[in-house]
C-alpha cells in the first residue's frame, strides 16, 4: 500500500490495498449492524455527494478513483471534505469495486453520518403531506417512495415498526439522491399512534376494504397524512382504524394488488394534484 499521510481528520491518503483498515470499515457499511455501530452510510456518485454537502449533511470520508485526479469537480468536493474535517481517499479501481460491490462503480463515494428526524420535532403546516409506511420490507420500494415524496414536494416519510433500513446501499441507490432532501422519521406503532392523535389534518390510508375511490376525495383542505401498509399484509387493523378515510385504487385487470411504491406514487400525485403545475418549458421533445 502506498499512502500520503496528513495524520488527522482532514487528511488525504492514497490507498491501493483492500487490507487498509479505513477500507475495511467502509466495506463493512454494506451490513446494517456496522452502519448502526458507526452511525454512517455510503452514497455513490459525484452529484449525490455534492447534493448532500449542499444540503448540510456531514461527510466523514470521500473516496474517489485515481481517474478523478485532475477533475475540477472532484477536487472541489475533496477540498470541501477536508474543510469539513473529513478524510479523502484516492483509491485504485480494485478498491472502488470492492467498496461498491459493482463491476462499473461510480468514480466517487461518500460516507456520511446518518440523520433521522425525531417524531416529536415534526411541525405540520397547512398543505403539508407526510407519508407513513408500515413495516416496509423492500429497499427498492422504500427508496422509490422517498424519491417520489421528493418529486411531488411532500414533506417527509415516517417509518412505522420494523422496516428496511433507509440507509442501506440498495435504498440509497433507489432514492437517486432524494435521501438527502427528504426527512425520515421512525417510530414504534404505539409511538406513531400517539403522535397521530395530534395530527391536524386528514389521515387517509389505502386498504383493500376501502369503500372510497381515492379520486373522489378532496385533499386540498389542510395537511394530509397518507398511511401505506406492508407489501404482503397491508395496513394492520390498529393503523387502519386510526385513519379518517380508507381509500381504494380501482383496478380493471386480474392483478389483485399494486406494488407498494407504485400505489404510493399514485396516491401522492393525486393528493398533490393542485400543487403541481406543468410549465411548457418543462416539456421534453
Amino acid at each position: 500500500m502506498s499512502e500520503r499521510h496528513a495524520g488527522a481528520p482532514g487528511q488525504v491518503k492514497e490507498v491501493t490495498s483492500l487490507a487498509n483498515p479505513l477500507i475495511k470499515d467502509i466495506k463493512a457499511l454494506a451490513l446494517k449492524k456496522f452502519r448502526d455501530q458507526q452511525n454512517a452510510f455510503m452514497a455513490e456518485g459525484l452529484k449525490l455527494v455534492i447534493d448532500a454537502l449542499d444540503l448540510g449533511w456531514s461527510i466523514r470520508t470521500l473516496v474517489f478513483a485515481k481517474a478523478g485526479r485532475g477533475n475540477a469537480a472532484v477536487e472541489k468536493v475533496a477540498a470541501r471534505t477536508v474543510a469539513a474535517g473529513g478524510t479523502v481517499l484516492e483509491v485504485s479501481e480494485k478498491v472502488l469495486v470492492a467498496i461498491t460491490r459493482r463491476d462499473n462503480p461510480q468514480m466517487v463515494v461518500g460516507v456520511f453520518s446518518q440523520k433521522f428526524l425525531p417524531l416529536k420535532n415534526i411541525r405540520v403546516r397547512d398543505g403539508d403531506v407526510w407519508v407513513a409506511l408500515d413495516r416496509v420490507r423492500d429497499p427498492g420500494n422504500l427508496g422509490t417512495v422517498i424519491r417520489t415524496v421528493d418529486a411531488v414536494g411532500a414533506k417527509g416519510v415516517i417509518l412505522v415498526g420494523e422496516t428496511t433500513d433507509p440507509f442501506s446501499v440498495e435504498t440509497v441507490r433507489a432514492t437517486m439522491g432524494s435521501i438527502f432532501a427528504v426527512p425520515v422519521a421512525k417510530a414504534t406503532p404505539d409511538a406513531f399512534l400517539a403522535w397521530r392523535k395530534s395530527f391536524p389534518g386528514l389521515v387517509a390510508g389505502t386498504h383493500l376494504k376501502g369503500a372510497v375511490d381515492y379520486r373522489s376525495v378532496d385533499f386540498s383542505k389542510g395537511p394530509v397524512l397518507l398511511m401505506m401498509g406492508n407489501e404482503q399484509q397491508g395496513l394492520p387493523d390498529s393503523l387502519a382504524e386510526s385513519c379518517d378515510r380508507l381509500l381504494r385504487i380501482p383496478q380493471a385487470g386480474r392483478a389483485d394488488s399494486l406494488n407498494l411504491a407504485v400505489a404510493t406514487g399514485i396516491m401522492l400525485f393525486e393528493i398533490r394534484r393542485g400543487a403541481l403545475r406543468f410549465a411548457p418549458e418543462d416539456a421534453r421533445p
